[in-house]
């Protein structure tokens, strides 16, 4: 199995590891190629067995010289558990990244979980973006994601690790359907790849073609902080795709419900944390704020048609209000 990892070869890269199929493989495949990285994981002390993972990974990496950072957590499994330890495991990704300087972040995701998120937007009703939102590469604001399994199907994966007689665990919770993605990947994305896979592979890489030859980002014409302007273009479409991506930097998925919204009120918060303006010429998009603001910087901002909902944030970082002036 040939990957090529020479984007992250010369840089510190932290591998989001959980002693699984994809994980143990991804472990072994930078190993095999010399590629610098660190571990993390994270135990939610659901199933008895997440000790021995823990365990296992703390082994592999007194094994081969590993940095190893490990979050012990104590979750309810309940319907909003998979947003909930999703969260806390990205949060503490995060920490450990800009603590330590790390500069992408590896995650294991393969073919099957791109397809099973293929899936789950078609379901919802979604554009080409959301349908192909799993991407090798996504920009955050201090670090990168890595997912280099895309193209590998976690059959494959399976083989290799069996292959070579590398150990790994099977997660249970995998599958119990009460759980959304469990049930796309069992009633159809693993079976169809079991028949399909290298139509699929094909399929995703023409998707990726066609949504780079739409062009879709569209980069702000000013970033101050985490302040973001873009150019109103007067397409509800592709103004909606513009916002999307900007949220998605900030770790937010935008649902077909809430993209209506925002084109609907114009001026939104979205999630109790980010606040959108949609204005005449421009787009504003900043980290929600409450801060009471004086009465002579109220004025200032009204003078230069600054959306009410931005106000705090600019007043909050101090932001000099002449360099919004365009």
């Amino acid at each position: 199995m040939n990957l090529d990892f020479s984007a992250i070869k010369n840089q510190k890269n932290l591998l989001a590891f959980s002693a699984g199929v994809d994980s143990s493989a991804l472990f072994f495949l930078l190993l095999k190629q010399n590629i610098p990285f660190d571990i993390a994981i994270v135990d939610y002390n659901l199933r008895i067995q997440s000790k021995e993972e823990v365990s296992y990974a703390r082994e592999l990496a007194i094994k081969y010289n590993k940095k190893i950072f490990i979050k012990d957590v104590k979750l309810e499994n309940n319907s909003n558990f998979e947003k909930t330890a999703r969260d806390i495991r990205y949060k503490f990704f995060k920490e450990i990244i800009l603590e330590n300087s790390y500069k992408t972040l590896i995650t294991a995701h393969q073919l099957n979980d791109k397809l099973e998120w293929f899936l789950m937007q078609l379901s919802k009703g979604a554009g080409l973006v959301e349908l192909i939102g799993f991407n090798e590469f996504e920009q955050k604001e201090n670090y990168k994601i890595y997912k280099p399994l895309l193209n590998i199907t976690k059959n494959e994966l399976e083989i290799y690790l069996k292959e070579n007689n590398y150990k790994y665990f099977i997660d249970d919770s995998n599958f119990d359907e009460k759980y959304k993605r469990n049930y796309f990947r069992h009633n159809f994305a693993n079976k169809f790849l079991e028949k399909f896979s290298n139509g699929v592979k094909k399929s995703f890489e023409y998707l990726q073609n066609d949504l780079n030859s739409l062009n879709f980002q569209i980069n702000p014409i000013k970033k101050i902080e985490e302040l973001e302007i873009f150019t109103n273009i007067k397409d509800d479409n592709l103004n909606i795709r513009t916002i999307d991506l900007s949220l998605k930097k900030r770790g937010i998925l935008l649902s077909s419900s809430q993209r209506d919204e925002i084109l609907k009120q114009k001026e939104i918060t979205i999630s109790h944390k980010v606040n959108i303006s949609i204005k005449k010429d421009y787009i504003w998009v900043a980290p929600s704020s409450t801060t009471t603001m004086d009465k002579k910087f109220k004025e200032k901002c009204r003078l230069l048609e600054i959306p009410q909902n931005i106000r705090g944030y600019l007043y909050l970082k101090n932001i000099d209000l002449e360099e919004l002036i365009f």
